[in-house]
């Protein structure tokens, strides 16, 4: 392959990249569905491809929605055993980000809703809200009729609308609230947190990665008591830890989170979904392989002072 070809896929790879990250909500996927796009870009007839960027578009889109389509892929999200990968602030797979949509669609709340969506309805969904594809263009990429479009989006919206917990967030009142939820958490105030949830606040947690399922609390006393037993510091935890444990506060997919790093290691993360003021959401993720892009971002980025330097 000449240098132009490979440096005209190059210029696009982020972008295809987050489009494969959003539709499939894992990063080391959406790598791998870039890379098989590469190969196939590699072997066309590149003179025969009139616009480069749908043909990779549409070859990107494809590769994902075999995935999701996949045997293994169907088994492992029916189970419950899945959480979208979380990415740092910053990370190019999150964008583009300059509307509310095309943020929102890369939260941790939405990529875990878009799991009730058929993989069509999905990818249109996503090409329209993120990537501001006419129905025309995603009719071709999909191979499926304009009017068929405008109904996948439509039902899209639709059930993501009704799992939604409000709009946009102001990120220095978030962050506020976080700050003041993680020092209930590690003082034991049980009250404190059970006045900072909703009444409807749910928590999903791979139980520091050792959990079979994922742990599912509701109601916000037990949610109270959950987060309350997990952030009380022990001998024990330190150990599994790896270390005593720094906790900063950073964003992630857009959200608030609490990072809890042991010698430059993010060893966990607690992502919060923030809504009428009080906490609507907390997922926690410590799974190693869940975390692998996160920790590559924050050994680049990384810094400022921890909010518990000492845990």
């Amino acid at each position: 392959m000449d240098s132009a070809a490979i440096d005209r896929f190059e210029a696009g790879r982020d972008r295809l990249a987050s489009l494969a990250y959003r539709l499939l909500g894992s990063a080391a996927d959406a790598e791998d569905a870039v890379q098989d796009a590469f190969l196939r870009w590699q072997a066309a007839d590149r003179e025969r491809i009139e616009v480069p960027e749908a043909w990779l578009t549409k070859v990107v889109t494809n590769l994902c929605l075999d995935r999701l389509r996949s045997a293994q892929a169907r088994h492992e999200r029916a189970v419950g055993d899945w959480l979208p990968e979380p990415l740092l602030e910053g990370d190019p797979m999150l964008g583009p980000a300059d509307t509310f949509e095309q943020r929102e669609s890369v939260s941790l709340a939405v990529l875990t809703l878009m799991e009730r969506l058929s993989p069509v309805e999905r990818a249109a969904y996503v090409l329209r809200e993120a990537f501001s594809y006419s129905h025309a263009e995603i009719a071709g990429i999909l191979d499926i009729t304009e009017s068929a479009s405008q109904q996948h989006v439509h039902r899209a919206r639709r059930h993501l609308a009704a799992g939604r917990r409000g709009g946009e967030v102001d990120p220095v009142s978030a962050r506020r609230i976080v700050e003041e939820f993680l020092a209930a958490a590690v003082s034991g105030r049980t009250d404190r947190l059970v006045e900072l949830l909703t009444a409807d606040a749910t928590v999903v947690s791979d139980g520091a990665g050792l959990a079979r399922r994922l742990l599912r609390y509701t109601t916000p006393e037990r949610i109270a008591s959950f987060v309350r037993a997990g952030f009380k510091p022990t001998p024990a935890k330190r150990r599994l830890a790896g270390g005593s444990v720094a906790m900063h506060i950073a964003t992630v997919n857009g959200s608030p989170a609490v990072l809890g790093v042991v010698d430059g290691r993010v060893r966990g993360t607690v992502v919060f979904e923030v809504a009428d003021g009080r906490v609507a959401s907390l997922r926690g993720i410590a799974a190693a392989s869940g975390l692998v892009r996160l920790n590559e971002a924050w050994r680049r980025h990384g810094t400022g002072t921890p909010v518990i330097s000492a845990w």
